[in-house]
């Protein structure tokens, strides 16, 4: 998606976000003012701690990089000592990390940083729900643009820990043609004969809602194919169509699918399966951090 170092300046911005909304600030410099949490700040501001994070259910463990970023940026001197690494799966009461230093920055942080692991670790968590189900298949599970606004790399980061994959990361890095733009561009050849005339090494995908306009889509030389809630034997038929075609486009299924469909719909030899749920319907893990002693 992003170059490391891209993606580290991301994560900071976020965790920044994140720490001045909860403290009431508008400038970052202001996220080490330990008074400006008032229920912390009952606590003498030399006191030292040490506490652990539990994960109270079953996951797959992923926003390592947000939660050091948020101690981090409160109190550089506090020490994060993970005892599982991002993407493990862990069991109820397992015990994720250890904390020790300033107390104000252990307690100022411990929302903000279990906001972002439990998020992110309840999309990698029921990703790999997914992936599994197309274990043994050429399938694969993708995500889509229904991410937590401001969260979305972050999000669709989460659903590669959890064995899935990205689909466009966003408006400007491949054409997504659908109902709405296929009317206004003129139909399904006009739209991608503009998209070839814009960006003509861009990938171009087609939203498709029967077998007529799978057809179009194949003869103006779409690279993928969404096939928009297709029935299961439409499916199939689309996927005879594609192999006999002359154009190999890659197909997509989307719309309405389920943990219990979707290894039947990966059987019909589509090549991908688009989950909007990955991003969408976020189950938060349960986490509870406790501290266990003072220094």
């Amino acid at each position: 998606m992003y170059s490391s170092a891209e993606f580290k300046s991301y994560i900071t911005q976020t965790v920044q976000l994140a720490l001045m909304e909860d403290l009431g600030i508008s400038a970052p410099s202001l996220i080490t003012d330990s008074r400006l949490d008032l229920t912390a700040s009952l606590i003498d501001e030399t006191t030292k701690a040490t506490a652990t994070l539990i994960s109270r259910e079953k996951a797959i463990i992923c926003g390592q990089a947000w939660v050091n970023e948020v101690f981090s940026q409160l109190n550089k001197d506090l020490k994060v000592n993970w005892l599982v690494n991002e993407g493990e799966q862990v069991e109820p009461n397992q015990t994720l990390l250890e904390l020790q230093g300033n107390a104000r920055a252990i307690l100022t942080g411990e929302r903000t940083a279990m906001n972002f692991l439990q998020t992110l670790s309840g999309t990698a968590t029921i990703t790999a729900e997914y992936a599994k189900q197309l274990e043994g298949t050429q399938c694969k599970v993708l995500d889509t643009r229904k991410t937590i606004p401001g969260l979305r790399l972050a999000q669709k980061y989460a659903v590669t820990v959890g064995g899935g994959e990205n689909h466009r990361v966003g408006l400007y890095d491949a054409f997504l043609i659908k109902e709405n733009h296929i009317f206004t561009a003129g139909g399904i050849a006009k739209a991608i004969e503009n998209a070839r005339k814009i960006s003509p090494a861009t990938k171009c995908e087609v939203e498709t809602e029967n077998l007529d306009e799978l057809n179009q889509a194949l003869n103006a030389g779409a690279d993928v194919i969404m096939l928009d809630n297709f029935s299961m034997e439409d499916m199939k038929t689309a996927v005879e169509i594609r192999n006999v075609h002359s154009h190999h486009a890659l197909l997509e299924a989307s719309g309405n699918v389920t943990l219990k469909t979707l290894s039947d719909i990966a059987r019909t030899g589509v090549d991908f399966i688009s989950v909007g749920a990955l991003t969408k319907h976020v189950k938060a893990i349960d986490l509870s951090l406790r501290v266990t002693l003072l220094l």
